[in-house]
């Protein structure tokens, strides 16, 4: 076996592959930038080399640095993780002429499959189902007009060497080819160094269903069963799940059968996963084959028990596999959650800073898992993928996954950056997800207006109304304690409040005593209230009427602000003679920015769209800002002239700055 293998990537990834090797007894190489001179990934390999300035175009997907690193610390086989060098047939070759083992598959196979257009011809030539497109070139814009409109909207617009919704756009019109086009252009060369794009139909209301491969050296090859992958934003995945409650056994051994099939025409060995879209009557089409790691691997190792990295690795090495077909069989289910750093109330814009805190929940072997490369104190960087971790829970059945994914967001703390815990934890909580009854248009449909957090409804609202009446009575009967106010154990806190939450009133009496709080609602019911919380405690868990409740809680003035199920609610606590008096109380209104362009994330400027005397109308494009890899085109919300730039491109911004006034 190996005795030293260099990690080519970053993050969670890097993470991930160092946590099997060690368990393997392989010592382990990380490379970092700059920006990640004190990353998690450089922390727990056994030997780090510097690389470069944190852009990745100069640093992590630069061969040559890479190819300088195994020089220099001897490692006999690289694991490529995810996204960078992972699909590149140039370091693959660098890798085989330098003698070093690609954990990945052979050169051939990259370059057939990596490739989004030969691989389409290949999975024809193999009987595979393709989605009708134009496999060819595409040289200008004009030209993905005049395809789209061949081919019939909506269409999508792919780069050939993307991966990871990267260099991805839906149009459904003209004017959205023409700028979906140059925009997957750009950052498919930022991304990938590649800027080629084609063209294909996009079939709404589809089902996003992969099947992982593996296979070795010697010829066999497996899959192990499916994913489903359709809760996605901006062709980026956000959920995934194992198996899917959509596939009938029948459908998956033919996706299965026919992904092995395209597997064998490439002659691919290693872990790999080729990617189908489904429609509403289980007809597959055949989409792309990732021929890497994917992202969300994790729960196909939940329901196999199967270390796919560990598979990898063994097969690099040359060994067989010692899994048949007949072996793999489907223990249970297991969801993924993927963690980023995307503001969910700005349109899940990216967002940066420092983890002022981080403390995922306890991971609990074969139940909750989090694959994860930062640390509390770290920083999230403009320069690289946005996401944080990956939680992952596993349980007998879907209901018992979802179940306890909904404990374990409650459980995550995470402060310092905006990110999508709310969000992941609406999800949950969804009628539709909870159904099953879920396409890669979930979102959109579904959050048409974006994220606003979610909406409680009242039996949620009594209980969390209890539990900050009954921790306000802690906090209180401590500072009456500290202050010398109770005296020979005598009570001088109130039992009369009325609790204000999401726009509902709750009228409450407080019974307290040494095991917990009874709280009473002037509707005649009561809620009993238990709990080891103490003021401080940014992790709330209650029970409540033998039911538990975990939140997580900051007090505010008159109360606490309580974050609960995608729920970010200011729960105000007032005697009944205050809440009578905050009636007659002037509302705090907020500045007006509508004259006004701000940037909604820090990001680099690309471009400016328009001059100042300009005209533009509502929906007009006014400039582009990249943010973690991906364009971000700001628009008009009205017809408006442009009085002001205050910004050029080059230019990097902070949340908030003013790009633009209008007059």
């Amino acid at each position: 076996m190996f005795e030293k293998i260099l990690i080519a990537n970053r993050g969670e990834i890097a993470c991930r592959v160092i946590k099997t090797a060690k368990k393997m007894g392989i010592k382990t190489v990380a490379v970092y930038s700059d920006a990640d001179r004190n990353a998690l990934h450089v922390r727990m390999a056994d030997e780090a080399v510097h690389i470069g300035p944190p852009p990745a175009a100069e640093s992590y997907i630069v061969i040559d640095k890479i190819m300088d690193a195994i020089k220099e610390t001897g490692a006999q086989a690289v694991h490529p993780g995810y996204g960078f060098l992972s699909e590149n047939p140039l370091f693959a070759e660098a890798l085989e002429a330098a003698g070093v083992a690609f954990i990945g598959p052979p050169v051939g196979a990259i370059q057939a499959m990596g490739d989004k257009i030969t691989s389409k011809k290949l999975a024809e030539e193999a009987g595979v189902s393709t989605v009708p497109g134009h496999m060819g070139l595409i040289e200008d814009a004009a030209e993905a007009v005049k395809i789209s409109r061949e081919v019939g909207y909506p269409v999508m617009i792919k780069a050939s060497a993307g991966g990871g919704g990267k260099g991805m756009r839906i149009a459904w019109n003209d004017e959205e080819a023409r700028e979906g086009f140059q925009s997957s252009k750009n950052e498919a060369a930022a991304s990938f160094g590649d800027d080629r794009i084609f063209i294909e139909k996009f079939i709404t209301q589809p089902r996003h269903i992969e099947i992982q491969v593996l296979g070795d050296k010697q010829g066999n090859c497996i899959y192990l069963n499916e994913r489903e992958c359709s809760i996605q934003r901006r062709q980026q995945k956000v959920i995934e799940e194992a198996p899917s409650p959509f596939l009938t056994p029948e459908t998956r051994a033919k996706m299965g059968a026919e992904a092995v099939a395209l597997a064998r025409a490439v002659d691919y060995c290693s872990a790999g996963t080729v990617e189908f879209i489904v429609d509403s009557e289980q007809n597959f089409y055949f989409l792309e084959m990732n021929t890497r790691l994917q992202v969300e691997h994790p729960v196909t190792e939940l329901i196999t028990d199967i270390d796919l990295v560990e598979q990898m690795i063994r097969v690099a090495y040359g060994e067989k596999l010692a899994l048949r077909q007949s072996d793999i069989g489907i223990n249970g289910w297991a969801i993924e959650s993927r963690l980023y750093a995307e503001d969910p109330y700005r349109n899940f814009l990216p967002s940066i800073g420092r983890l002022t805190r981080y403390r995922p929940p306890a991971e609990i072997e074969g139940a909750v898992r989090n694959d994860t490369g930062v640390f509390e104190g770290g920083e999230i960087s403009m320069f690289y993928d946005p996401m944080i971790a990956k939680l992952c829970t596993w349980a007998p059945d879907r209901e018992g996954a979802i179940r306890g994914m909904r404990q374990a967001l409650d459980e995550f703390e995470l402060e310092g950056i905006g990110h999508n815990l709310p969000f992941l934890s609406a999800v949950m909580d969804h009628p539709r997800f909870i159904s099953g009854d879920i396409s890669t248009a979930f979102i959109a449909e579904e959050y048409p207006d974006g994220f606003q957090g979610a909406a409680l409804p009242e039996p949620v609202l009594k209980q969390l109304a209890a539990g900050a009446s009954a921790m306000m009575r802690v906090a209180e009967i401590r500072a009456a304690q500290i202050s010398g106010r109770i005296d020979n154990h005598e009570r001088k806190v109130g039992e009369d409040f009325v609790i204000s939450l999401q726009g509902v009133d709750f009228e409450v009496k407080i019974e307290a005593d040494k095991a917990g709080s009874t709280v009473n609602f002037n509707d005649g019911s009561s809620l009993r209230v238990t709990s080891d919380w103490l003021p401080g405690d940014a992790l709330a868990e209650l029970e409540i009427s033998g039911e538990v409740v975990i939140a997580k809680v900051q007090p505010i003035a008159g109360g606490y602000r309580m974050r609960h199920r995608g729920a970010d609610l200011n729960v105000i606590i007032r005697t009944p003679r205050l809440f009578e008096l905050s009636g007659h109380m002037l509302e705090k209104t907020a500045p007006d920015t509508s004259r006004l362009l701000l940037c909604p994330m820090p990001g680099l400027v690309v471009k400016i769209d328009v001059a100042v005397g300009d005209e533009v109308q509502e929906g007009q494009a006014l400039c582009t800002v990249e943010a973690m890899k991906m364009e971000n085109v700001l628009r008009a919300e009205k017809k408006s002239v442009v009085a002001g730039i205050n910004a050029a491109a080059g230019d990097s911004l902070a949340v908030d700055e003013v790009i633009m006034e209008f007059e």
